[in-house]
């Protein structure tokens, strides 16, 4: 009997999890056009330029439970028509196929976006990433530097760190349990506290109040896309333990940008790391910022932008501008942890 009655419930939480996950696709449709590198089909928002470009092509790579939804929301407005834009759903994540086992860490990633922009026709280009994008921009420089014209890292992770990630990666990360829960605990629950883990990214500044709308977070939460970002996260401390020290290779110009009040990862190791690790970086830190400078710090992403395609820039003058104002808004957000700190 109570057999019979866990299965019955097992089947209808299978069920409602691939009602509610159509729901989530049908109110967050593709933005982007999928493209076959290799056996399996990534997918991007590609925008060239205009005929006044006066910026190299930029790609940007999303974080951890993440799409390109986020960065385009962050980046489309202001620098359309100033550079070819390449907007990536990393493998597995958003409309993106997952592709083999190499892509469970970040050099098979980047590899995969390298291709991706050749497929595009882009043959150089700066190379943005957010979080857990850090890791892949870092390693697509180390192995791609002849298509990397620049790198802007934004609330990196990086480098190892003390202690390990939260519980849920680590389950759905696992070959057994791991599909069974993304099938039937994982996006029931995670509908139920989006709201919270979304104002707690951005904390301790506020959340802006389109941001989920407009992002579309819970593509996350769909029974593979969950699994295969548990999957990224569970494998990323053991990656960067292997490849962090080869940072060092790098030769592209590169701008840090992190605040003093991230939640998610400790910026004292990973983006203090890159600053120590690549050679004539510039380390931008801004008080009273979390771990969204894309959308927080937009102006001086931007500016860094153009700095590292040669334009003088004094982003150090336009954090210290910046850091009343965050201040200010300051928020006491809730603390529901997401990310990559020590000691979950």
């Amino acid at each position: 009997m109570l057999t019979s009655l866990a299965a019955a419930l097992l089947s209808t939480s299978v069920i409602a999890t691939a009602v509610r996950s159509r729901a989530i696709e049908a109110a967050a449709p593709n933005l982007g056009t999928l493209n076959d590198v290799g056996g399996y089909a990534m997918n991007a928002l590609h925008l060239p330029a205009g005929p006044a470009a006066d910026l190299p092509p930029i790609v940007f790579i999303h974080g951890a439970s993440g799409n390109l939804r986020d960065q385009a929301t962050a980046f489309r407005a202001p620098l359309e028509g100033r550079a070819e834009l390449l907007f990536v759903d990393r493998p597995g994540h958003g409309y993106s196929e997952r592709g083999g086992p190499e892509n469970d860490t970040p050099d098979g990633q980047a590899d995969a976006i390298a291709r991706l922009m050749e497929k595009r026709g882009i043959s150089r280009a700066i190379i943005v990433g957010h979080s857990f994008g850090g890791a892949i921009a870092a390693s697509f420089a180390v192995l791609h530097p002849d298509k990397t014209a620049g790198l802007l890292f934004l609330a990196p992770a990086s480098h190892p760190w003390p202690g390990g990630v939260d519980w849920y990666y680590t389950l759905a990360a696992t070959p057994l349990l791991g599909p069974l829960f993304c099938n039937t605990v994982a996006l029931h629950a995670g509908l139920a506290r989006l709201d919270a883990a979304t104002q707690s990214v951005f904390a301790p500044n506020p959340r802006p109040q389109s941001y989920v709308e407009e992002t579309a977070p819970a593509l996350v939460l769909r029974p593979a896309t969950f699994r295969a970002n548990a999957i990224d996260v569970a494998n990323l401390h053991g990656y960067v333990e292997r490849f962090a020290s080869r940072y060092r290779e790098i030769a592209a110009p590169t701008v840090i940008v992190t605040g003093d009040s991230d939640d998610v990862v400790l910026e004292e190791i990973h983006s203090r790391g890159l600053a120590r690790d690549i050679q004539d970086s510039e380390l931008v830190w801004i008080a009273g910022l979390g771990h969204k400078p894309d959308y927080l710090a937009n102006a001086l992403a931007v500016a860094a932008l153009e700095k590292i395609a040669g334009k003088p820039r004094d982003l150090q003058a336009m954090a210290r501008a910046l850091e009343p104002q965050l201040t200010a808004s300051r928020v006491s957000g809730p603390k529901t942890h997401v990310g990559l700190q020590g000691g979950n």
